[in-house]
């Protein structure tokens, strides 16, 4: 695991969130097509189980094609790649994503606002 993910790669999605999940595996195959479902799992920090469920639900809608390589030692070996309708539904999937995460962001910016004109308002 030498090459650098970028930092919102790194976090766990948000549990119940299968969007999140959907988008953290997309964005992930995408910088490091070749890599294991544990390597994908630890990365995302997700159970094997649940690594192996997104990832297969993703296959099954065919976002993503996975490969093995047949001259390899490791026979488990895959590759896996994003399919052009995978790159458009990672691109919704960000878009939502993004869209969610501004509102939640303006909502956080009111609450903190609301809570320094309490302090202000109550200094003795």
């Amino acid at each position: 695991m030498s090459e650098q993910i970028a930092p919102a790669l790194q976090r766990p999605p948000t549990p119940g969130d299968a969007e999140a999940a959907r988008l953290s595996v997309l964005r992930l195959l995408q910088q490091r097509p070749v890599m294991s479902q544990r390597e994908l799992s630890e990365t995302l920090g997700l159970s094997l189980g649940k690594g192996h469920y997104v990832l297969r639900s993703l296959v099954d809608k065919g976002l993503v094609k996975a490969a093995n390589f047949r001259r390899s030692d490791n026979k488990l070996a895959y590759v896996y790649v994003l399919t052009p309708t995978g790159l458009r539904e990672k691109m919704r999937l960000t878009r939502a994503f993004l869209s969610r995460k501004e509102a939640e962001f303006e909502q956080l910016r009111q609450v903190i606002a609301s809570l320094r004109d309490e302090l202000a308002d109550n200094r003795p």
